[in-house]
C-alpha cells in the first residue's frame, strides 16, 4: 500500500466518523438540480508527503497526472486565466463567454511587484530566491488578493505556497481554504508534488516534503457512498516518478517531461457529481 493511500484513507475515515455535518445549515453550493449540497467536514487537516520516499499518486483509483500538471502549468507557467489555454474542461463552468475566469489564479501569478532584486511576478521571484537566497524564510506566493475577489470566477481554493530549503532539499507548504476531498484531494497533491520536483530540479535541489494544510476538508453528501467504496479497495505500491533531466528552465517544462512508471491502480470512478 502506498503511503498516499494510507493518508487518504485515514483522512476520509476521520471525516466520516468525526466530521461535522452542514445539514440544517444554509449553504452556498448547489447540485445541478438545485438541491443544497451539504457536506461532512473536518477543520484543519494536515497531511505530509515525503517526496524523497515516493510519488503520492493514489492507487485506489487513477489520478490523471498529466491533466493535473497541465492545470498547474496553466497557473504557474502560462500564468493564464483563460480556459482556452487549458487542455481540460474543469474550469469551464466558472468561465465567461470569452473563456476568462476573471482576476483569479494565473492572473494573480502574472502581476508584477517591486521586490528587492527588481520588478517581477511571484513565480519569477520564487525561482530567483531559490537560486540566489535559498535559505531565506520569505520564499512564498499568495494569490488570495482581497481587492480582486469580486472579479474572480471562483475565489482561490489552493491559495498559497511557502517554500523552505533544508540542506539540499526543497520543501513546501500548500495552504488550501477549502477542498472537495473526492474530486480534488489527490489532484492537488499530485500537482504541487510535481511543482516541487520541477522547482527543485531547476534550482539544483532535491524534492523534499510537501505539507498539505486544508482548512475545510469536506465530503459532499452525494459523495459519501463513493468515498466509502473507494477507501475499501485494494491498494498498490506507489508509482515511480521522474522528470526529463535535460530541462533546466522552469518555463521549458511540458507535461511530456513527466515520466510515470509502474502505476498500478484501481478502476476510475465515473460520473462524480460536482457541486457549484
Amino acid at each position: 500500500m502506498s503511503k498516499a493511500d494510507t493518508l487518504f484513507i485515514n483522512m476520509c475515515n476521520k471525516i466520516l466518523k468525526e466530521g461535522y455535518s452542514s445539514e440544517g445549515q444554509t449553504v452556498r453550493a448547489r447540485w445541478e438540480d438545485g438541491t443544497p449540497a451539504h457536506t461532512i467536514k473536518t477543520f484543519g487537516v494536515v497531511n505530509r508527503y515525503d517526496l524523497s520516499e515516493e510519488f503520492p499518486a493514489l492507487t485506489l483509483r487513477p489520478t490523471p497526472i498529466k491533466l493535473c500538471v497541465d492545470e498547474m502549468l496553466w497557473i504557474w507557467q502560462k500564468k493564464s486565466n483563460n480556459v482556452n489555454d487549458l487542455n481540460s474542461k474543469i474550469w469551464d463552468q466558472w468561465a465567461d463567454e470569452t473563456g476568462s475566469i476573471g482576476k483569479a489564479y494565473g492572473y494573480q501569478m502574472a502581476q508584477k511587484y517591486k521586490f528587492s532584486q527588481g520588478i517581477m511576478d511571484q513565480v519569477d521571484n520564487i525561482i530567483w530566491q531559490l537560486k540566489n537566497t535559498p535559505y531565506s524564510r520569505r520564499i512564498m506566493t499568495n494569490i488570495y488578493n482581497f481587492q480582486d475577489l469580486s472579479e474572480m470566477g471562483l475565489e482561490p481554493c489552493a491559495y498559497s505556497m511557502t517554500f523552505n530549503v533544508t540542506g539540499d532539499k526543497l520543501n513546501g507548504i500548500l495552504n488550501q481554504r477549502s477542498q472537495d476531498i473526492l474530486a480534488a484531494n489527490n489532484w492537488n497533491v499530485v500537482q504541487y508534488s510535481v511543482l516541487l520536483h520541477m522547482l527543485a530540479q531547476v534550482s539544483g535541489l532535491k524534492a523534499g516534503e510537501l505539507v498539505h494544510v486544508i482548512s475545510d476538508a469536506h465530503i459532499y453528501d452525494r459523495h459519501v457512498p463513493l468515498i466509502k467504496e473507494l477507501i475499501s479497495r485494494e491498494s498498490f505500491p506507489a508509482p515511480k516518478f521522474s522528470l526529463n533531466p535535460d530541462v533546466k528552465d522552469f518555463y521549458d517544462f511540458t507535461v511530456e517531461d513527466i515520466i510515470i512508471e509502474d502505476y498500478q491502480k484501481g478502476p476510475q470512478i465515473t460520473g462524480i457529481p460536482i457541486a457549484i
